[in-house]
């Protein structure tokens, strides 16, 4: 599965996160797209619609399990997708910026 660490991704990597809404709220990287898991198939489309044509899609969920499983689906469909290794969790421990919907400091649920 492709994989890719926190360290490797550099700001304006168009970033998926697959978190239910819960985790969300309370904190998340600010500028990614959030569609849930348990939602994903469902609403495929807008990821489609938001992620660069040629780009690639960095899933990211809490600690890679549920990102993972999103990275498999989308390379079967055909797109540049990769799992962020460590998650949300590394995230912040690595001291990048977690935000709630309104711009404040947020925290990994």
């Amino acid at each position: 599965m492709p994989t890719v660490g926190i360290t490797d991704l550099k700001d304006g990597d168009f970033l998926l996160g697959v978190r239910e809404d819960d985790e969300w709220q309370a904190g998340h990287a600010e500028g990614a797209l959030h569609i849930p898991i348990s939602e994903f198939v469902a609403r495929y489309g807008e990821l489609t619609a938001a992620a660069p044509q040629d780009g690639r899609v960095h899933v990211i969920c809490r600690s890679g399990g549920r990102s993972a499983q999103v990275t498999m689906y989308l390379v079967q469909q055909g797109i540049d997708a990769v799992n962020v290794d460590g998650g949300m969790q590394i995230w912040q421990d690595a001291g990048r910026p977690v935000v709630t919907d309104d711009g404040k400091p947020g925290f990994v649920l």
